[in-house]
């Protein structure tokens, strides 16, 4: 999967989906320091180690490059930037039973605005998965000859 180029400067504000989550009960926000044992945790439960180390990376940053999607005291989703590289968005993920509402979008959308706001002109977003879903949601475009870029040579879990 190729990395993704982000205009940071080009974004659109999309307050009628926070307001849509809310009226949900769903929250996205920065998790808090004392959460981090608990953000690092539920990230490794759903979605691996790899995933999980990046998480704990996130919460070096100051603030916290990373939000996370809360209903009822619960994590539904994450979402992380400048984790593996500087400027590098991702990695992020939603509850398997929460997904299709949106929530990934918000989360994406909080770190670009967080970016932007700390001087980014562009963010990249890392190894990038869907790849339809971050042009729709952001304009994001593929970068040519990228892949596996950073992740080259990297060791990965069996």
């Amino acid at each position: 999967m190729p990395d993704m180029l982000v205009k940071l400067y080009a974004l659109k504000r999309c307050d009628d989906l926070h307001s849509r989550l809310d009226a949900q009960g769903i929250t996205t926000r920065r998790p808090l320091p004392p959460e981090k044992h608990k953000v690092v945790e539920w990230v490794r439960q759903r979605f691996g180690p790899g995933w999980a180390s990046e998480t704990d990376v996130a919460f070096t940053n100051h603030p916290v490059s990373c939000f996370i999607a809360v209903r009822n005291r619960r994590i539904i989703g994450f979402a992380c930037y400048d984790a593996t590289c500087k400027d590098f968005f991702g990695p992020t993920g939603v509850e398997e039973a929460e997904r299709g509402q949106g929530i990934g979008r918000a989360l994406l959308l909080e770190c670009m605005e967080a970016m932007a706001a700390q001087g980014y002109a562009y963010a990249i977003i890392g190894a990038a998965g869907p790849q339809e879903f971050y042009a729709k949601a952001v304009g994001a475009i593929p970068i040519e000859g990228s892949e596996p870029g950073i992740y080259r040579g990297m060791m990965w879990d069996d």
